[in-house]
């Protein structure tokens, strides 16, 4: 069945549009509250992060699940990951995460995660979406559901981050800069890192409504990079505006992606013996991620693109580690899904372990440049099926051999072909770049 509102990563768009508002965010509660009470379900968690919408939508959603018999559990501002998690601890039956992830201030989305921490089966997001053709008929009165607060929310998920690193190490005389984008992990990160013992310097921590992810936050590392070299520190966390992805910042200012990071967590879980089975990542995935853990005798497997998509092969494979270059990381080990926080802890044990700093650390990975084309195309048209295209592709892998990859795929949201390619030679992946998207701009032509 097509969907008609549920995406990969939920439902998201521009605040007071068709899908973002407060008459849908209800209608969807209700839908969503009365297909969960069918299943036996009788409280839900609602979380957000600090858009100015998030008071409206919380609201509205709290309404709709009011209104189909479901009592609620309200968390205020939280990352994804501690809702994902806080939904498991109180035994909740689901949760709602009201987040538009990295996206400006203006767009917001909702998101559900099950009972055991995991975003909803794709059998109740489209048995939610049947029941949104439904007239909206509210319970009885002495049916509706309740919402209370819950008021120790973020110091339990500080502990649950706490708890995910090894007793036995410190973070004493170190200096981390944390950017927390102005989002759900303002209250959260700063404090987690504190009480494990570092000197850390914050940034993005002052939220207002309107400035989350605004030139700060794993999108835009700039100020941290800077701040990193002009305080002298050994490593700067830079999380999203939810919490769910992580990029890094070494002692030098280099950026570390999510492929960086997912490498020296499965590294590290090697040498741990807590390596179960391989590593999953995308069809984006730098090149250097999969040789180095070949290097290391690790197993590697790509996932089409989205962090629900790298979770499934994650589970079908029955192994634990896996992630994104964008920075979600995935540890089946410690989360139920991606946790910047606990990832970044991840790196930071590495480091302890190894007496190592983390560019000394990254340096076993080498990440390969990639030279990324779009080209536009006319609907009803299939450039990637074309002779020309096929052949230009071949002969690109041939010339490349081992030490490149060609990627071509239609993005999933404009009528794009997205040409990569990458190689350990940066004007060989411009040269193929190019080439391989003239043969689609002339077939789309």
């Amino acid at each position: 069945m097509t969907r008609q509102y549920f995406g990969t990563d939920g439902i998201r768009g521009k605040v007071g549009e068709s899908l973002i508002n407060p008459q849908f965010v209800t209608k969807l509660g209700w839908a969503a509250g009365k297909v969960l009470a069918s299943r036996g379900t009788s409280k839900v968690l609602i979380g957000k992060d600090t858009r100015i919408s998030g008071y409206m939508l919380e609201s509205a959603m709290e309404a709709g699940l009011s209104a189909a018999g479901i009592n609620i559990g309200l968390l205020g501002p939280m990352p994804t990951p501690a809702i994902a998690y806080l939904t498991k601890t109180f035994r909740a039956e689901a949760g709602v995460v009201i987040s538009a992830s990295h996206n400006p201030y203006y767009d917001n989305g909702i998101k559900f995660f099950s009972s055991d921490g995991t975003k909803l089966d794709d059998d109740i997001e489209l048995a939610i979406e049947n029941m949104m053709a439904q007239d909206m008929v509210c319970v009885a009165s002495d049916k509706l559901g309740k919402a209370y607060r819950i008021d120790d929310a973020a110091g339990r998920y500080i502990e649950f981050c706490k708890g995910n690193f090894p007793t036995e190490l410190s973070l004493n005389g170190m200096k981390i800069v944390v950017d927390c984008a102005h989002g759900a992990t303002y209250h959260i990160a700063p404090n987690v890192l504190k009480e494990l013992g570092a000197d850390v310097i914050e940034i993005g921590t002052k939220p207002d409504g309107l400035n989350i992810n605004d030139k700060v936050g794993a999108t835009s590392m700039e100020a941290i990079r800077q701040r990193v070299l002009d305080e002298k520190a050994d490593v700067g966390f830079a999380l999203d505006g939810d919490g769910d992805r992580i990029m890094l910042v070494d002692h030098k200012g280099n950026v570390l992606d999510g492929d960086q990071i997912v490498y020296i967590i499965a590294r590290e879980s090697l040498k741990s013996g807590r390596l179960h089975g391989g590593v999953v990542g995308t069809l984006m995935s730098n090149l250097g991620l999969e040789l180095g853990l070949s290097k290391l005798g690790i197993q590697f497997e790509r996932s089409k693109v989205g962090d629900r998509y790298v979770m499934e092969l994650l589970q079908s494979k029955g192994w634990s580690i896996g992630g994104e270059s964008s920075g979600h990381v995935i540890n089946l080990n410690a989360t139920s899904t991606g946790d910047g926080i606990v990832a970044g802890l991840q790196v930071l044990t590495a480091m302890l372990r190894a007496e190592m700093s983390l560019y000394e650390l990254s340096q076993g990975m080498e990440k390969f440049p990639q030279t990324l084309v779009n080209v536009r195309f006319e609907a009803g048209c299939d450039p990637l099926s074309q002779p020309t295209v096929q052949q230009a592709v071949k002969t690109a892998e041939q010339e490349m051999g081992e030490s490149g990859r060609v990627l071509l795929r239609k993005s999933g949201t404009e009528p794009l072909i997205r040409v990569m390619v990458e190689s350990r030679d940066e004007t060989v992946s411009d040269k193929w770049a190019n080439h391989i998207a003239e043969e689609v701009k002339k077939s789309a032509a």
